[in-house]
């Protein structure tokens, strides 16, 4: 293998690169990088999976090693890769995005993602309950309720349920507790993951059920979007929000397959 490495927005030494800067200025997208390499794989090394293009180590846009923690993760990265047309197109790479997210910038904000993280035990999504239609409120229930139960049994935290968006205090000892579970998490690629699941569904308890393997990713959105699939069911659904969804459920499963990666 050469010991040449390859920067992921285009060739070994091109030192052209999208200006989203003047891209936003002329009212339109930064020009996708062009497609430089034949074949996507990777190579196994002592710290870890490598991305290869053309057999040349690759590396994030910080120029850090695009290296995956498991085979499993660096196959589907790979095969990213290996998906891409004429252009390389990130919005269609969810697993090379969170992978650069958790390396270069994870990596060296352990405790900053932490302390982000750890402010959502305090306005959980579980903890916000309508007070009718009686249907969405068993729908609630059904879905939130084992979570809750969960988090007791785990954590021994106990949440404060709050009827509409009236802001309810949760116990001190529960956000320390949710907090030192948060802190426990010091892979960069499982916390980058666990981010991503909280700040799509606006519950760490969600994340976290997903990350300890209490809730499978699609039982995790599924209870994420409780609302949205009752509202879907009384007024029928609407192509674009549908359509947002499916793009943030792309970003979720992502995520989750971070959470699952043992570092």
């Amino acid at each position: 293998m050469s010991d040449q490495t390859t920067d992921w927005l285009g060739e070994p030494g091109d030192g052209a690169r999208p200006d989203p800067i003047r891209a936003a200025r002329g009212h339109s997208k930064p020009a996708l990088p062009r497609r430089f390499y034949t074949e996507a794989g990777f190579s196994e090394e002592a710290e870890g999976f490598r991305l290869t293009l053309d057999g040349r180590p690759a590396n994030t846009p910080a120029r850090n090693p695009l290296r995956l923690p498991s085979r499993a993760l660096a196959e589907r990265v790979a095969a990213e890769w290996a998906a891409q047309d004429t252009a390389i197109d990130p919005a269609q790479m969810p697993l090379t995005r969170l992978a650069n997210t958790a390396i270069d910038g994870v990596t060296l904000r352990l405790a900053a993602v932490a302390a982000d993280l750890c402010a959502y035990a305090g306005t959980d999504l579980v903890a916000y309950r309508a007070g009718d239609p009686e249907r969405l409120v068993a729908a609630q229930a059904a879905a939130w309720d084992p979570i809750l139960a969960w988090a007791r049994d785990e954590f021994g935290a106990r949440v404060i349920l709050s009827e509409g968006v009236m802001h309810v205090e949760q116990p001190a000892d529960t956000i320390q507790t949710l907090s030192t579970a948060v802190n426990a998490v010091t892979d960069p690629f499982r916390l980058a993951g666990l981010h991503t699941l909280t700040t799509l569904t606006g519950s760490l308890l969600i994340a976290l059920a997903v990350l300890r393997g209490r809730l499978a990713p699609a039982e995790a959105w599924d209870a994420a979007h409780v609302d949205e699939t009752y509202q879907a069911a009384v007024w029928g659904r609407d192509a674009e929000a549908e359509a947002r969804l499916a793009a943030r459920r792309i970003e979720f499963e992502a995520a989750a397959a971070f959470v699952g990666v043992e570092g």
